[in-house]
């Protein structure tokens, strides 16, 4: 009988269960009864998701594939046939993905007042000029737009980036060359450009792609631009770290962080009207295969989707937003030590309030009885009051003890500087 527990049958691969949890939050961005606006949030979390996923779990697979690794998992399958069976997997998310934001996200966004311009010949004259003019005067300075011939290398493209290609002919020129060029969509520029609202009073929001798409003759003047497309790449950001041999952990997760950028490229995402002379040569450079290769019919990463929740004038598209209920055996109470002193309190977040704990620590560290303060962090927000009453304590005179997670996925740069700061 003991046997019987490990039969490959009785078990779900885990990289094939973790994308049915992806797929559980893709039906909440799929149900009707939820509000239009937490649909969105559903389907950029599962982007979100998805694109953690590929940098480490498929990565992970990916490292032992190349080192011909071919023992089975508990569920009886080699790494190379779990990379199969994800394959169609993750298409099949992405196809569901798309044909969510297409077919009922889109057109309810647009019965709600908000209308997605999807490129630039969809806007009126006066929009136009006003993008036109939102171009030259806040985009146009922060691109760096990079040709790719014989003296001038395919340069690096970083990680999760989206980026713009494009096929270039010289002017006046009939037998030209026909030239690859790329140019970065700015992180430092909002994605969703909202445009002055016309006689309906709709509001209206083109993206950052499509706005330099639009303008992309302005960045090659003595060429013809023969098509324009988004690509996005990822890259193996699974971090290799042996714990025991590193004499110094931030420093070797530092130089870890450092390698991401050149990662392997794992995933290919394009406009699924892409031009094929483009794509064959973003195939080429970026070593990948068809199966690597995702051709999406919308907006590229839809993470957006996040930025796009918070805009103002849709509140009534959105779930309330909850007010975290106060501590009853702290309501009114000045001083926590006091309360403490009474019994034990449970705080249940985020139900109820996480102010008492940020309290606590400011208190304890103003607190003349108080000696020594010692706690463990393992993501800490970008101004985070905790750390900032930490330093406070430790400028007090008092004992400051903080272990910091480094390892926190993601987080490994935001905690290093943390670290460095306590």
């Amino acid at each position: 009988m003991k046997n019987e527990y490990t039969r490959p049958e009785y078990y779900e691969n885990r990289e094939l269960s973790w994308l049915l949890f992806d797929r559980r939050v893709m039906s909440e961005a799929k149900d009707k009864n939820n509000p239009l606006f937490e649909r969105l949030k559903f389907l950029s979390i599962t982007s979100s998701n998805l694109d953690e996923f590929f940098m480490v779990r498929v990565a992970s697979l990916k490292d032992m594939v190349n080192a011909r690794y071919e023992k089975t998992d508990i569920a009886g399958m080699t790494p190379s046939e779990q990379l199969q069976e994800l394959g169609k997997a993750i298409h099949n998310l992405v196809d569901l993905q798309y044909s969510t934001w297409n077919r009922s996200l889109v057109p309810k966004l647009a019965q709600s007042g908000l209308k997605l311009v999807k490129c630039h010949e969809e806007l009126t004259e006066k929009e136009a000029a006003f993008v036109d003019r939102y171009f030259e005067e806040n985009v146009y300075p922060v691109l760096t737009p990079m040709a790719v011939d014989s003296s001038r290398p395919f340069p690096l493209i970083v990680n999760k980036t989206l980026n713009l290609g494009a096929l270039l002919k010289k002017k006046g020129e009939k037998d030209a060359e026909l030239e690859f060029a790329t140019v970065q969509v700015p992180s430092v520029l909002p994605r969703i450009i909202s445009i002055p609202a016309g006689k309906d009073g709709g509001k209206a929001v083109i993206l950052l792609e499509d706005v330099i798409a639009g303008n992309m003759d302005k960045l090659f003047l003595s060429y013809d631009i023969l098509c324009v497309h988004p690509y996005r790449i990822m890259r193996n950001a699974d971090l290799t770290i042996d714990e025991d041999e590193a004499s110094d952990l931030l420093e070797e997760i530092q130089k870890q962080l450092k390698k991401r950028q050149w990662g392997e490229v794992i995933r290919l995402e394009v406009d699924e009207k892409v031009d094929k002379r483009l794509l064959k040569i973003l195939k080429k450079e970026f070593a990948i295969k068809e199966d690597g290769i995702y051709r999406i019919g919308g907006p590229l990463d839809l993470t957006f989707l996040m930025k796009m929740y918070g805009l103002d004038g849709f509140d009534a598209y959105k779930t309330p937003k909850y007010t975290p209920q106060p501590v009853p055996e702290l309501n009114g109470c000045a001083d926590i030590f006091e309360a403490i002193r009474k019994g034990d309190i449970l705080m249940h977040h985020p139900y109820q309030t996480f102010d008492p704990v940020v309290d606590f620590v400011r208190q304890a560290a103003k607190d003349k009885d108080v000696l020594a303060i010692k706690q463990t962090l393992y993501r800490v927000s970008g101004n985070s009051p905790i750390i900032a009453a930490l330093a406070q304590a430790a400028e007090n005179g008092k004992q400051v003890s903080v272990l910091v997670e480094l390892k926190a996925r993601f987080d490994e740069e935001n905690n290093i500087a943390w670290a460095k700061m306590l």
